[in-house]
């Protein structure tokens, strides 16, 4: 028997942010790192952002892990051609806002970037890929390692030496390309989780028993069970907008679906500031409908 689950994209901006939830990003976090993960607190939620334009507003979730390193989460439903340049954003924005007056270089503690998306963003057929800075000498190709004085600026549970470890390390996580019949490791049992929104009874994963009790939507209230439907409502309806408008082939088509939708989320009451993370249109825009 499968437990039937909120939407992971859903959970991440409205359910895990809460402080007693904590252990499922932990044990996500454990899973996937291989390393034993304990989130101690967010560093920007909905409720902190300089301004509703702030590019930042793209991030779902960004958290202070062991060591005071970071973890983004990034959770993204529909196709956006720019994606890899937001990962690419999101994850020097936080390197450099640690980088505070009076703190050193030395300071800066690394970036962990995991972005689960459900549409094909670039060429492949795995379901997880991992990405790093490395260095490698161009004649031999060598590794380039840090020197012991170097090391001191590392994390004491570090295992690795190379140079590579002080750099952001990016996950990239594809749910719908993951085979429901091929589960072999601990974080294959969160990829099935993020692909069907379930958790079987025989999962072991840390965090996933967590999950599975607290995204659990029987025990949503009426509010939470409303402001879940409404969310899922424009999902649904931006989805049939935007898949029109690519069928037809025409960008203005394209244009005009995404002022639908969003004349339609502004009439059921949604924020101008979740309007625009939704459909990439602007708050003036949105505004003016």
């Amino acid at each position: 028997m499968e437990s039937n689950l909120i939407q992971f994209d859903w959970a991440i901006k409205n359910v895990l942010r809460n402080k007693a939830n904590f252990n499922v990003l932990s044990g996500f976090l454990t899973e996937l790192l291989k390393k034993k993960i304990e989130v101690i607190e967010l560093i920007e939620s909905e409720g902190n952002k300089e301004t509703a334009d702030d590019k930042t507003n793209k991030l779902d979730l960004i958290a202070k892990i062991n060591n005071e390193e970071i973890a983004i989460f990034e959770v993204q439903t529909s196709k956006e051609h720019d994606f890899f340049h937001r990962i690419l954003y999101g994850a020097s924005r936080a390197v450099t806002q640690q980088l505070t007056e009076g703190k050193k270089y030395g300071d800066i503690k690394k970036v962990y970037s995991i972005d689960i998306v459900y549409f094909e963003l670039g060429k492949g057929t795995d379901y997880i890929y991992r990405g790093i800075t490395d260095f490698r000498g161009i004649h031999n190709n060598e590794t380039l390692m840090l020197s012991e004085s170097e090391m001191k600026f590392l994390p004491q549970e570090s295992t690795t030496q190379s140079a590579s470890s002080l750099f952001p390390e990016y996950y990239l996580i594809y749910p719908k390309r993951f085979n429901n019949d091929a589960i072999k490791t601990k974080f294959d049992e969160w990829v099935y989780v993020l692909k069907n929104s379930a958790v079987k009874k025989e999962f072991s994963a840390a965090g996933v028993k967590e999950a599975g009790k607290a995204l659990d939507k029987a025990k949503m209230t009426p509010a939470q069970r409303q402001m879940y439907e409404d969310y899922l409502k424009s999902e649904r309806v931006k989805e049939d907008e935007i898949e029109s408008a690519r069928f037809e082939g025409k960008t203005e088509g394209l244009a005009e679906g995404k002022a639908e939708i969003a004349k339609e989320m502004k009439q059921d009451g949604m924020p101008i500031e979740k309007i625009a993370k939704f459909t990439g249109l602007s708050t003036h825009e949105i505004e003016k409908l």
